[in-house]
């Protein structure tokens, strides 16, 4: 089926440029938005927001992650490290938790 869709200049110049970017035309683009999830009417709890970001693949169950303790203990040594960096002179610089 098709349908004709009449856009605003400047909204129809983002689309163009952001369906540039994925590597699609404009109408295949378009189908990509309208065929992906969009947010319920109203999230009101935050179980139903954890609904959500769940079922747009913002979050898992971390299975993903199969050593998950050593994963954190990474993190934290390159925020660490970025900060010890940052302690230049004029500065701020974070403290090591003692």
């Amino acid at each position: 089926m098709s349908q004709t869709i009449e856009l605003p200049d400047g909204l129809a110049d983002t689309l163009a440029d952001e369906a540039k970017r994925a590597g699609l035309s404009l109408p295949d683009y378009a189908v990509r938005l309208l065929n992906s999830p969009r947010a319920p009417v109203a999230v009101t709890t935050g179980a139903e927001l954890v609904a959500y970001w769940r079922a747009g693949g913002l979050i898992g169950d971390g299975t993903d992650i199969p050593d998950s303790p050593a994963l954190a203990r990474q993190l934290r040594d390159r925020v660490w490290s970025v900060a010890a960096r940052g302690s230049e002179p004029g500065r701020a610089s974070a403290s090591s938790p003692g």
